[in-house]
């Protein structure tokens, strides 16, 4: 199977409007609204509550823990709620478009506490040439994202700049290479101070904010107690590693809802040998189809 026989088998057309196409090329970001209904906003924040009851203060742990967030990872193996998340038309047609063969990155459960949830801004991967793109996030909101629940910050444009990388914000193991004169004089003494022409995104419940993930942003401090749950949903291209390697953690239960789309899009399928004996993967307790 390859990328485009995938979404086409699950309705995605490579179309984007012309505004989102725009806003893409020219801000590295664009917005659909209403993408998922009140109802399965409310259904997929229930899942979020119930999960972090069960992990607490080590959700998120398969990733990273984020001290003054709540955060699950691991999603697809945990619950069937979000698998209506891998067919979101926008964002995989944009993914496509910018990344060509795509697969699944990662997928992050994130709600920042009162009082934290700031990050210094950077971006999420390196970029060695002009349009080397690697990451496509797409920020899908189960509440209402304000000026006043940590709204996440982005500078437009930047995604055409030199790459910030830091470490403890982005958990990169990749360091800048040589930068212009004109980049260096963009990159900012204070990380964590606002930027000029900086935007901070807000949205509806249902909406989604998708996000060339090499433009500079950042969470931001949340004010009030206001529920701001959402779902990362990153793609990459296939010949770069997932944040999550799926078939490490890889579930019977998992494996046999996902339809062949899905099981390419998430990089599931066992890997099999020339005389079709199936691989073990590198986690033993995911060897369960031998």
């Amino acid at each position: 199977m390859y990328t485009k026989q995938a979404i086409r088998e699950l309705g995605v057309s490579d179309a984007l409007t012309s505004d989102q196409l725009r806003d893409l090329d020219e801000k590295g970001y664009f917005l659909v609204e209403d993408l998922l209904s009140p109802d399965e906003c409310r259904s997929m924040a229930r899942e979020f509550e119930r999960l972090h009851q069960i992990e607490r203060l080590t959700g998120g742990h398969e990733v990273h823990v984020e001290p003054g967030a709540r955060r699950i990872s691991n999603i697809f193996n945990k619950s069937p709620a979000f698998d209506q998340c891998l067919e979101l038309q926008p964002v995989l047609a944009a993914a496509h478009r910018l990344l060509g063969e795509i697969k699944v990155h990662g997928a992050n459960l994130r709600d920042p506490i009162k009082g934290f949830g700031h990050q210094q801004l950077h971006v999420d991967v390196p970029k060695y040439f002009a349009d080397d793109w690697w990451v496509v996030n797409a920020i899908v909101l189960f509440d209402d994202m304000t000026l006043e629940n940590g709204p996440t910050r982005v500078v437009p444009g930047s995604h055409k700049w030199a790459p910030i990388n830091v470490p403890v914000v982005n958990q990169g193991d990749w360091e800048p290479g040589p930068i212009s004169e004109e980049d260096r004089e963009r990159i900012p003494a204070d990380l964590d101070a606002p930027y000029p022409g900086e935007v901070h995104l807000t949205g509806r419940a249902g909406s989604v904010f998708v996000m060339n993930a090499s433009g500079w942003h950042s969470g931001t401090l949340k004010k009030n107690d206001a529920n701001r749950r959402v779902l990362h949903l990153t793609y990459t291209r296939r010949d770069l590693p997932q944040q999550l390697v799926q078939i490490d953690h890889l579930t019977s239960q998992l494996y046999e809802r996902m339809p062949p789309a899905h099981r390419f899009l998430l990089e599931i399928e066992p890997p099999r040998t020339p005389d079709g004996v199936l691989r073990q993967p590198k986690r033993e307790h995911a060897g369960w189809w031998n």
